[in-house]
């Protein structure tokens, strides 16, 4: 299957946006009200000598519109000054529009009067009238690069706590008319709503902003991405993972906004989150990313929003002095790597697994719960990464979208849900040769506690022994699977050792007895864990135990043995890993260049040094063309290499 990473176009040639969210020191959001031409044109400087050339900026709402049909003409004419500012040091700018959350605080222009976001149509006019106008002042200047409607709005709209989602009917409405404003006022280049894609597309949970509605609008995806884990590697992973969900409409994807205040981490740290962060949402195609932010704000401290809300003055990428973190270097070492393996050229290999995203974490089927969606996530990432600690190539399905028929493995991972039709589908492709993968999950809540899946025991080659209304408990902490027969790398007698996490009604597994399926692993009690029912060309294969959200649910796991049970389903499969190391700490990818180039990423996950010996069927070579067999990793490290000939 092709995998999601299309690239951005500028000017009909596929770009690369390197760059950073962009306020001044000189007033933080009321920089326009305080405009320091000289302090500006010092920070724009910081940020293109560190391999940040582009800058999201922002008109700051209350200060640009001060009445409901007037523009602030002094503001215009300093931010009209800030663009010729990119255009002399050689940068270009995406303005955003409705600025009115910011660091954590909402502030509201003067005359607004409570009035609904999106569904007062007096104030949606004036908000488009807003946009356009703005738009008009600025659409031929050369520094625009795209627009942004607004920054993080379902914060802000008609946000209070404990308040009901925005309607997503009005919400589809109030964004055609503001998109719409934008090419009314001779606004060509891309643009993007500014939401976060937070929406239930990817959450799980609904806020009204469906990203299947707003795509046709949008020319990229923008995630803003914040997460707090409860394990390294799900953090290291987890903005990739949001990146590989948006293939919605085949749109790319933009990190819009991701970062870290240095109050809460030291600098080691925070340089190894960039790192991360950066190569691993490359690997998982997304193609832009503004970090947040440009720089500190440390005299700001007795104004709002810093005087409460602390933390937010040291989420800069330079100390307010203009001095570069430790993270600033990481963006400016992977903006010298882009250009070295000419990163726009690049495109992910095909992929020949896909992992299956239930339907239910998007879909608002009757009668099913929040949890249900919201789960999905969850497993849906964790199963994403054990594969990358396989060093597979796989593609994030979404069940929604149709299951590709040209892969020869399909992981379902920990499911209680897909649609009959879809288990119909996955049956005709085992028929077909392909390997189908699922594991049992009842869910976490006991609504309708059972797998709603079918034909079960006809699938997979087996007789449940399952009760109505009861689980089969699993009532240790851990459980252990015994190898009965070789199964891929896996051998007879290997013992896999997983984590039991959840709910009363999640510790459990399915009791089944073989009836035409072989058993290959067994769990200590003997109870059969993983069984293979051949159909046609092809394979079933079941699992009885949820060993994805068990990981899911357990902090500090990764890496626990999935990845191995995954990289025996590929070689079953067939599937060939053209680069991989032994080492589940050290996650290997390729990436191939237009002119068949190919190269390698080794991202490191452990806290300690490394030194692997990676696998692969060609020589690898450093980009200063120097053979490799060892390769050294520092904790956190990233190593890029190239896949022979040698040149």
């Amino acid at each position: 299957m092709k995998r999601h990473a299309p690239k951005l176009l500028s000017a009909g040639t596929p770009a690369t946006w390197i760059g950073v969210n962009f306020w001044s020191a000189a007033g933080g959001p009321r920089m326009w009200s305080q405009y320091d031409p000289a302090r500006v044109r010092s920070e724009l400087l910081a940020m293109r000598e560190l391999g940040m050339p582009l800058t999201r900026s922002f008109f700051y709402w209350p200060d640009f519109m001060p009445t409901p049909d007037a523009l602030d003409p002094v503001l215009v004419d300093r931010y009209r000054h800030f663009l010729d500012l990119h255009v002399e040091l050689g940068m270009r700018t995406i303005p955003t529009f409705i600025v009115g959350h910011m660091s954590g605080q909402n502030w509201d222009p003067a005359w607004r009067n409570d009035r609904a976001m999106f569904g007062d149509v007096w104030f949606v006019g004036r908000q488009a009238w807003y946009v356009r106008e703005l738009t008009r002042a600025f659409a031929e200047h050369p520094a625009v690069e795209a627009w942004l409607l607004t920054n993080e709005i379902p914060i802000y709209g008609d946000f209070a706590p404990g308040s009901k989602p925005a309607d997503p009917a009005e919400v589809g409405a109030w964004a055609q008319i503001l998109v719409d404003a934008v090419r009314a006022g001779g606004g060509r280049q891309p643009v993007s709503i500014g939401d976060g894609a937070w929406g239930v597309e990817v959450t799980g949970a609904d806020n009204g902003f469906r990203i299947r509605q707003l795509e046709p609008l949008i020319d990229f995806h923008g995630p803003h991405v914040y997460r707090s884990e409860t394990d390294q590697v799900r953090q290291n992973l987890g903005a990739a993972f949001i990146c590989e969900l948006l293939t919605i409409g085949r749109k790319p994807v933009v990190l819009e906004e991701f970062g870290l205040t240095t109050d809460y981490v030291s600098a080691e740290h925070a340089a190894n989150y960039y790192r991360q962060t950066l190569h691993n949402t490359l690997l998982a195609g997304c193609t832009g990313w503004l970090a947040w932010n440009n720089t500190d704000y440390d005299s700001l401290a007795a104004v709002e929003p810093y005087s409460h809300h602390p933390f937010e003055m040291h989420f800069g990428l330079t100390d307010e002095d203009g001095r570069p973190k430790p993270q600033a270097l990481e963006v400016q070492k992977f903006a010298q790597l882009a250009a070295a393996v000419d990163f726009s050229a690049l495109e992910r290999p095909d992929a020949q697994i896909a992992i299956i995203t239930s339907a239910f974490l998007e879909k608002q089927y009757p009668s099913t719960s929040e949890e249900d969606s919201t789960v999905i996530f969850d497993i849906t990432r964790q199963a994403y990464i054990a594969a990358r600690e396989a060093d597979l190539a796989v593609g994030v399905v979404r069940e929604a979208d149709g299951i590709p028929e040209d892969c020869a493995l399909y992981i379902v991972p920990s499911a209680k849900h897909l649609t009959a039709p879809t288990w119909r589908r996955l049956r005709e492709l085992a028929e077909a040769g392909a390997l189908v993968y699922a594991s049992a999950f009842y869910g976490e809540h006991d609504t309708q506690r059972g797998l709603w899946w079918t034909d079960v025991d006809e699938n997979f080659g087996v007789t449940r022994l399952t009760r109505y209304g009861i689980v089969d408990p699993l009532v240790e902490d851990t459980v252990t699977v015994t190898v009965d027969v070789d199964f891929g790398p896996l051998r007879a007698g290997d013992e896999l050792t997983f984590p039991v996490a959840g709910t009363v009604n999640s510790r459990a597994f399915l009791r089944v007895r073989e009836n035409g399926a072989e058993v290959i692993a067994r769990d200590q009690h003997g109870n059969p864990a993983l069984l293979r029912h051949r159909v046609g060309a092809g394979s079933m294969i079941l699992g009885t135990l949820p060993v994805e959200y068990f990981a899911a649910r357990t902090p500090f796991i990764n890496p626990e043995p999935t990845w191995r049970l995954y990289e025996a389903l590929a070689e079953e499969a067939g599937v060939d890993r053209e680069l991989r190391v032994d080492d589940p700490r050290v996650l290997a990818a390729t990436m191939v260049r237009d002119d068949g180039t190919r190269f390698g990423w080794l991202v490191s996950e452990s806290e300690e040094p490394l030194r692997v010996v990676p696998q692969s069927r060609s020589t690898l070579y450093s980009l200063a063309d120097e053979p490799l067999q060892e390769i050294a990793l520092a904790p956190y490290g990233v190593e890029v290499v190239r896949i022979g000939p040698a040149s």
